[in-house]
Formats: C-alpha cells, sequence, structure tokens
C-alpha cells in the first residue's frame, strides 16, 4: 500500500524525528497533542495537528480510540506510534488494521509473544537463543520461587513477566531477602503493569547490555545492523550508548547477530525491532527480550551505517522488500549517544521539569541533535523528561569521545538541571574510555561526580546546576505570536 499521510501518535523529539524523514520522502504528517501541548515543538513540525485530551497521559497520548478517531477525521492512511505510549501495544495496532489504517510496526502477534517475557523465553528456548538459567513459565509462590533460586544459585532476578524499564525487578544475593524481593516485585508488576506474574532469572555478574538492531520485511528477509552498547544505564534505563561494542570480537559479533535474526524470525517479526542481550564477562551472553518498536537509541545504528531506520519502517510498512542484504551493509567509524534529560543528578537522577529559558545546541562535522523541547519551551511533569539526544561520530573510538566532550561543552541549557554534566563526566572516566565497563557503572562511579565540579565545564554547570534557582524566577515567553502551519483546536470533529 502507497502510505501518503502519517499520523504521529506521539510527541517530543521522536514525533520530530519521524515528521522528518516523512517530509523527505514526500508523506504529510499529522501530530496530535495534549492540553498542555498546544505549542510543544512536534506541533509546530507538523503540517497538521489536533488536540486530543488534558494533559494527563491517560487521556491523551494513550487515549487509542481518539488517536484514531482523529486519523480516520484527517484521512490518514497510517499511524506511527514512535516509542513508548502505544507503541508495543497489540490491542492498538489491531485497533488500528480494524479502523482501516496501517500500523508502523511488527504484527500484533509479534508483539504478544514478545512483550510477555515468560512466553518469549519459551519461543527463545525453542529456537536455541542462548538464555540465562530460570524459569519459563511465571512463579506463584515463594515457596517454588526458593526451590528454583536454590537450585540455579544466587544471586538470581525476580522479574516481571509482562514488565520492562526495571519495574517489578529486584535482585536477592540471599536466601532470607527472596521472600519480601519476591512479593515488592509482584505488587509493583501488578501496579505497574495490571499483572503480578513474576518469574527467576540467574543474575549475571557484572553484566553489558548489548542489543542488536534488526529489520524484517514482508518477504521473508530478516537481516540486523549491528549492535549497540548500552551498558551506562540509571535506574535500568539506558543513558548512554555506543556502537560499535568496546567488548566485541568478529566472531561474537557474528554468533549474537544470527542469534538475534533467529530470535526475529521465530516470532514471524515484521518492521523494525531490537534484540537484547546481557554479556557477562567471559562474553557469553544472553536472550534479555526484545522490543518491537523503534528504539531511542536508533542514531547512533544511522550514523554508522548511513541508514535512516524510519525510511525503513515506513518501506516496509508499505509491503516493500529490504533493498539490501546482509553482506551489503556494514559499519564505518564510531558513534556515541547522551540522552539529556531534565534531571537533577545530584539527587539521584531525580527528574527537574520546568521552562527551558536557553537552548543552544552544538555544532559541527559528525554533531547532531535529536531535540523535542524548544528554547521557550517546557519540560512537562506529565511525562518522560528527556529534551534532547545528543549523537556524534567519528572514525574512531577516541575521535568520538573527544567529539562529545566538546559538543556537551557547547550545549547551553538554563532553566532546569540537566545530564548533561553527568555525560561530561562519563567520556572522561578513565573506567568508561577504556572500555571495560558494565551496568554497575552509576552505582559505582556516579559520586565521584559530585565531589570533582572543579572538573565539569562551566557550559554544562550553567545547564542547569548554578542557574536554576535564579532562572526559573523569571517570566518566559507564552509561544509564537503566530503559528505558521494549521494547528486545529479541540473540537468534536474528530
Amino acid at each position: 500500500m502507497k502510505i501518503a499521510k502519517v499520523l504521529v501518535a506521539n510527541r517530543g523529539e521522536i514525533a520530530i524525528r519521524i515528521m522528518r524523514t516523512c517530509r523527505e520522502m514526500g508523506i504529510q504528517t499529522v501530530a496530535v497533542y495534549s492540553e498542555v501541548d498546544q505549542l510543544a515543538a512536534h506541533v509546530l513540525e507538523a503540517d497538521e495537528a489536533y488536540a486530543i485530551g488534558p494533559a494527563s497521559a491517560a487521556d491523551s497520548y494513550l487515549n487509542a480510540e481518539r488517536i484514531i478517531a482523529v486519523a480516520q477525521a484527517c484521512d490518514a492512511d497510517a499511524i506511527h506510534p514512535g516509542y513508548g505510549f502505544l507503541s508495543e501495544n497489540a490491542a492498538f495496532a489491531n485497533q488500528c488494521i480494524a479502523a482501516g489504517l496501517c500500523f508502523v510496526g511488527p504484527p500484533a502477534a509479534a508483539m504478544v509473544s514478545m512483550g510477555d517475557k515468560t512466553a518469549a523465553r519459551k519461543l527463545m528456548a525453542a529456537a536455541g537463543v542462548p538464555m540465562a538459567p530460570g524459569t519459563l513459565d511465571a512463579v506463584t509462590s515463594v515457596e517454588d520461587a526458593q526451590a528454583i533460586a536454590d537450585q540455579i544459585g544466587y544471586p538470581v532476578l525476580v522479574k516481571a513477566a509482562a514488565g520492562g524499564g526495571g519495574k517489578g525487578m529486584r535482585r536477592v544475593a540471599a536466601a532470607e531477602d527472596l521472600g519480601h524481593a519476591f512479593r515488592m516485585a509482584e505488587s509493583e508488576a501488578a501496579s505497574s503493569f495490571g499483572d503480578p506474574r513474576v518469574f527467576i532469572e540467574k543474575f549475571v555478574d557484572e553484566p553489558r547490555h548489548i542489543e542488536f538492531q534488526v529489520l524484517a520485511d514482508a518477504h521473508g528477509q530478516v537481516i540486523h545492523l549491528f549492535e549497540r552498547e548500552c551498558t551506562i544505564q540509571r535506574r535500568h534505563q539506558k543513558v548512554i550508548e555506543e556502537t560499535p561494542s568496546p567488548l566485541m570480537t568478529p566472531a561474537l559479533r557474528a554468533e549474537m547477530g544470527a542469534a538475534a535474526i533467529e530470535a526475529a524470525r521465530v516470532c514471524g517479526y515484521v518492521g523494525v525491532g531490537t534484540v537484547e542481550f546481557l554479556v557477562d564477562r567471559n562474553r557469553d551472553f544472553f536472550f534479555m527480550e526484545m522490543n518491537t518498536r523503534l528504539q531511542v537509541e536508533h542514531p547512533i545504528t544511522e550514523e554508522v551505517t548511513g541508514l535512516d531506520l524510519v525510511r525503513e519502517q515506513l518501506r516496509i510498512a508499505m509491503g516493500e522488500p529490504l533493498g539490501f542484504t546482509q553482506d551489503e551493509v556494514s559499519m564505518r567509524g564510531h558513534a556515541v549517544e547522551c540522552r539529556i534529560y531534565a534531571e537533577d543528578v545530584s539527587h539521584g537522577f531525580l527528574p527537574d521539569p520546568g521552562p527551558i529559558l536557553r537552548h543552544r545546541t552544538p555544532a559541527g562535522p559528525g554533531v547532531r541533535v535529536d531535540a523535542g523541547v524548544r528554547e521557550g519551551g517546557r519540560v512537562e511533569v506529565h511525562y518522560d523528561p528527556m529534551i534532547a539526544k545528543l549523537i556524534v561520530s567519528a572514525d574512531t573510538r577516541e575521535a568520538a569521545i573527544a567529539r562529545m566532550i566538546r559538543a556537551i561543552e557547547t550545549y547551553e541549557i538554563i532553566g532546569v538541571s540537566t545530564t548533561l554534566p553527568f555525560g561530561h563526566f562519563v567520556m572522561n572516566h578513565p573506567v568508561f574510555r577504556s572500555g571495560q565497563y558494565n551496568t554497575h557503572f552509576v552505582e559505582h562511579f556516579a559520586h565521584e561526580m559530585l565531589t570533582q565540579d572543579d572538573q565539569v565545564p562551566q557550559s554544562a554547570i550553567a545547564a542547569g546546576v548554578v542557574w536554576r534557582a535564579a532562572e526559573r524566577a523569571r517570566r518566559i515567553p507564552d509561544g509564537p505570536a503566530r503559528i505558521a502551519r494549521q494547528v486545529h483546536r479541540p473540537s468534536d470533529e474528530a
């Protein structure tokens, strides 16, 4: 099918990112917005924009019926969900198809099979994809959990079957701690996902978090676009990514890439997705999960392969075959991404929403900024506090790190605390620079940053540490007096 108009069911930088590729492809774009996002950057980027509800995500960006009604009313052909919100919601994908709309994503069945962690583990076991020792089914009692943990050995993880993002997950080091951790994981899983089921998995000590980008068309071709290292995390969520991984060898890349392709094949995947693995100190790898959507960190893959992943998503959604084979794809150079959040690193990365009084992005060769909030805008309390993604590329890892440091030192954000100083700290840290880091980096080293303020550039301090209190007292503009593109006000049209 031919896609002429896409409704982007998202906000922020990912909505803008999708719209830019659509414009290059001659596809019209439709934005949707909550009442606090009326003048948001993604609204101004689109050809059309429609209100969909109050600030609460549950009443706006998660309102599937309202979004589909808007798409039908404005004659959109397709809905692109971006990431987060409804992007991995199988019911929403089915609703789109039932409404005669193309869902730019995988089949609902693939989402279901990979969205449930126990179901995914069963599929991977059948396909021979390596997994950490643990259960294939949910564990229903502390007694059963105890027996399993005794068998595979401590430490173990209690993990939500329907979970993600570290929610409903507890590390247990000893038998006496298992009962409490089990009940806490069940409770958090129920409140976060509406599903209290948990399973037990062997804890991988000092792991690396490495994921493989996969592409699959509707004609049976599946390839991978190599790996991304996503090991620097806070609260089990990524903050810095790079590719290639400094851990990788050609043999390991080939083995992990083949496993990623098999994971996509076994679940009948079509579209752009990511297979995530943990790698231990011996370079043994274990399947963790599959994200059935576009990843936040996809730009670094684009920088080293020269491919536009949103374009590939749209081509696949239109039924076109992949335009290249595995042997025709290669990596060139090195890329690093720092996610820039409105967060106070000195207080455990707590969100720090508020107005963006100044936003000056770095420039130069090999520097890319995917921003979702412009100067004069706001980081809203209702949504994820990401401001932008800073991506750099260069011929070597050392040159990419140097370029990232320069870019951070010339990046200015005033009005909120940000993670820019943390990114600068990581780039300069000897453990990161050595390439021998693991997922405990923040736990082990972040405290050093708080005692080394003199090593953080003044521009990064101005990005939120020194200026925050004084600048928040200032009045910020209400936004542009006029909007160039048509913005439709709330109505009953849709």
